[in-house]
């Protein structure tokens, strides 16, 4: 091969690899552009009055609306029996929402010049702010009591995955009575195995809450998750079972839902999604058989409501609890899911 034969080849390639990289950055500025664009066949999407109680017209279903258009990233309701229908939204913009008795928690950023910031906002049942906290890393979990009178939120301090070990959270709990706020968990004692535990890798996520002194919440430690009980007088968390992350508490009380980790699945999509019985401490797992990285939540008694990635962010899945019947797509284009009423 000549001189000049390997320079035209040198040539051809940095040609090549400067078009993939323009194509490629056109395409991400296109599809960013896109965004702010209603799409065909999208849900329709209306503006209106959103509020956090119970509508007359039956029971909702508030989420983080996904849908590519200028609505996007708003909180959104529709009748919980007819998910698909039109969405009203509310120009209030959460990353991470979720509300009860007409308190809600919206984990917000802040764009600045240089990098965004984060805040959890205390919400009315009008969507109007009445306290807001700085969150010291990117949104992940959010959940509030069932008698609105605590909020809870986990954010990451590093790292943007539970996939991996290399990763931080930080998780807080308010009274949003007396606005006492409990910045960090990892300062509860923590109880393992019936003695009490310390160590300098202990992270705590996923706060569920049983009533407005109990919860349960994921707590890593040793490359090894636990689920533990917290007591908010006492400020401890005691550890109940191993391999639960993200759990989600039944309304009656006696279930947890939550991600196991499997083995033999992908380090990188490594959770199904299982029901442990509170009780027995007996393992079900649902029929859902695809990797879920959120934190379920209860439809009703016997149904769970998740996140999946979809075609604009993620789309809403259902599945029974107790193992049988199949997982089907209840929502487009929405993430962060809360019932009222």
């Amino acid at each position: 091969m000549t001189r000049t034969t390997r320079l035209v080849i040198l040539l051809v390639a940095v040609l090549l690899l400067g078009a993939t990289g323009t194509g490629a950055v056109l395409y991400a500025a296109d599809r960013a552009d896109r965004r702010g664009q209603e799409q065909a066949g999208g849900p329709p999407v209306h503006t209106g009055t959103v509020a956090l109680r119970p509508a007359a017209g039956g029971r909702q279903l508030l989420v983080r609306n996904l849908a590519w258009g200028p609505h996007r990233d708003e909180l959104a309701t529709v009748p919980a029996d007819r998910p698909d229908g039109p969405r009203t939204v509310s120009g209030v913009k959460c990353l991470r929402f979720h509300a009860s008795a007409g308190t809600g928690i919206c984990l917000q950023a802040e764009h600045g010049a240089l990098e965004d910031t984060y805040r959890a906002v205390v919400l009315d049942a009008d969507l109007h702010e009445l306290r807001h906290f700085p969150a010291s890393g990117i949104p992940t979990r959010a959940r509030v009591s069932p008698s609105g009178h605590l909020a809870a939120w986990t954010v990451f301090v590093s790292g943007d995955s539970y996939a991996g070990t290399d990763f931080s959270t930080r998780t807080a709990i308010v009274d949003t009575r007396s606005w006492a706020l409990e910045d960090n968990l990892e300062s509860f004692a923590v109880v393992k195995d019936g003695k009490p535990y310390q160590a300098g890798d202990v992270n705590i996520w996923g706060v569920t809450f049983a009533d407005d002194e109990r919860f349960y919440a994921t707590l890593a430690t040793g490359g090894r998750t636990y689920l533990v009980q917290g007591d908010l007088a006492a400020r401890t968390l005691t550890t109940l079972h191993q391999n639960v992350e993200c759990p989600s508490l039944s309304p009656d009380g006696t279930r947890i839902a939550y991600k196991k980790r499997v083995a033999g699945a992908s380090p990188d999509a490594p959770w199904r999604l299982y029901v442990l019985d509170l009780a027995t401490m007996t393992e079900t797992a649902t029929a859902e058989q695809r990797n879920i990285d959120d934190q379920a939540l209860w439809s009703d008694a016997s149904t769970l409501l998740y996140a999946l990635p979809g075609d604009y962010g993620s789309d809403l899945w259902t599945v029974p609890a107790d193992g049988t019947g199949a997982a089907v797509r209840l929502m487009t284009s929405a993430v962060a899911p809360a019932y009222l009423g």
